[in-house]
């Protein structure tokens, strides 16, 4: 989107035609378009609202009702942190006692809302023309919220910058596509690590895929994930940061749990009757031996991020399996025993063999109305096949 279509979409026409919109519907959006510019609208008009119709129907998994207010960019909302995370963003800094921060890269404004509406003064910075007049709609109820259409680290060069603490959502894509380098970042992360010479509070938010030898020491490194999926790593300093080391938040529904621990090596030990597949977030973190110390587990095998134990444990930062059957991994084996069972539903999962789930299914000729998880994995340094029954 470029700066003149933002003006459009911010319009009162446009705006004022997206509150008489029915709900969003992709296969209804043509035959709406033409009706609408047949009954006279404008044609740009009814492009960018039904645009907006649409962004917004999409926001709801991330905003919720507050997707109905706001005005979204493409870009802007797959990049833009999920409200629930936000808001634990903001209340690190509200327990701080932070009363203004400056968000280095506010794309449509996800974080600096929320930091705004738990009353901190935020300065909001953006380099892009089009999304910064979108965070400044978004912002729009909270008058100690503002939007500078600038280089955020420009500006901070330039002279202090009146605020207690830094956040930063560092730009990992480009018109190529995704960078992976943390020094491609946009800015470069270890120049928004270095902005705590003079702020001691720097909170940066990066992708989860970040390798640990790129955390820098001193921040509280904290994988998070929200209903299953990781979503990003938030790096800590100063009052911001819980404790200084990893960590693992696990959001499911409206509930978060964390784990924060010293990573340490899990020991490897004899399959038992329930095996548990540790969060992605724990995986990234580093502490799956840390969590197989909690429940009294053990490694199906080095390397492999399953853990088992001898009786069940009930646990947010894993999903438990009750194993009631194991053998060589070889498909005639495994299809028999699933056809003895009556299996004909199977969700696969496999770690540490090379096998494509997707290939694997046809040839098991699966028949039957039970279902079942089958794992494929190593034990020790056996592959093995595992029917499991979810634990509830």
């Amino acid at each position: 989107m470029d700066a003149a279509t933002a003006r459009l979409t911010l319009s009162p026409d446009v705006a004022a035609l997206v509150e008489t919109l029915p709900p969003y519907d992709p296969s209804a959006s043509l035959s709406l378009s033409e009706r609408l510019r047949a009954a006279g609208a404008d044609a740009d008009v009814v492009a960018a609202a039904l645009t907006q119709a649409r962004l917004r129907a999409a926001g709801t998994a991330k905003f919720g009702d507050f997707a109905s207010g706001m005005a979204f960019t493409q870009a802007g909302l797959e990049q833009a942190t999920r409200l629930t995370v936000a808001a634990l963003h903001a209340q690190r800094y509200r327990a701080a006692g932070i009363a203004s921060v400056a968000d280095l890269t506010c794309g449509i404004g996800a974080d600096s809302m929320v930091m705004a509406a738990l009353g901190l003064s935020v300065t909001a910075f953006e380099l892009d023309e089009a999304t910064a007049l979108i965070a400044d709609h978004n912002l729009r109820h909270w008058p100690a919220a503002r939007v500078v259409h600038a280089d955020a680290m420009t500006t901070l060069t330039a002279g202090d910058l009146p605020v207690d603490a830094i956040f930063a959502d560092p730009a990992r894509r480009n018109a190529r596509g995704r960078r992976h380098d943390p020094k491609d970042y946009s800015p470069p992360l270890d120049d928004v690590i270095a902005l705590r010479e003079r702020w001691p509070e720097v909170g940066i938010k990066v992708g989860p895929a970040v390798p640990h030898d790129a955390v820098p020491s001193g921040f509280e490194a904290q994988w998070v994930s929200v209903d299953g999926d990781v979503v990003e790593l938030g790096l800590w300093s100063g009052r911001l940061g819980r404790r200084e080391g990893h960590s693992a938040l696990v959001i499911v529904g409206n509930e978060s749990h964390v784990l924060d621990a010293d990573p340490v090596e899990g020991e490897p030990g004899q399959l038992g009757e329930y095996l548990y597949e540790p969060d992605g977030a724990v995986i990234r973190a580093g502490l799956v031996g840390p969590l197989a110390d909690r429940l009294g587990a053990r490694l199906v095998a080095p390397q492999i991020a399953y853990l088992t134990a001898d009786a069940p444990t009930a646990t947010p930062f894993a999903k438990g399996y009750r194993i009631e059957a194991t053998m060589p991994f070889k498909v005639k084996t495994v299809a028999a025993a699933l056809r003895e069972r009556g299996i004909g539903i199977v969700e696969i999962k496999k770690r540490g063999m090379d096998i494509a789930p997707e290939a694997l299914r046809p040839q098991l000729k699966l028949r039957g109305s039970s279902s079942a998880t089958l794992i494929l994995t190593r034990i020790g340094t056996e592959r093995r096949a595992l029917i499991t029954q979810p634990l509830g």
